[in-house]
């Protein structure tokens, strides 16, 4: 399975954005492959990391095939990675 990770441009960030991405890498590795999203690439899923509350960060130019996850605070890690063991089970 193959996800792709968009981060927001990182104006106003409340918490480690790239140490929640490390933690749920971790969690699923071997299973999941969690890369920074690009274009023409597709994906079974996308992950959108934004440093608050408005979680901006465009995301139209991917192609996905599932869901669309988002995240905005480092509380959300344990349940981003209960929605992507939904879809890898």
């Amino acid at each position: 399975m193959k996800y792709g990770v968009r981060f927001c441009g990182g104006c106003n960030p409340r918490f480690e954005r790239g140490e929640a991405l490390k933690t749920i890498r971790k969690h699923f590795e071997g299973r999941v492959d969690l890369d920074i999203a690009q274009e023409g690439v597709p994906y079974d899923g996308l992950l959108v990391i934004g440093g608050c509350t408005n979680c901006c960060a465009d995301y139209s130019m991917y192609e996905n095939n599932g869901p669309c996850l988002k995240m905005w605070d480092k509380d959300h890690i344990q349940q981003i990675i209960e929605e992507i063991e939904k879809e890898v089970s």
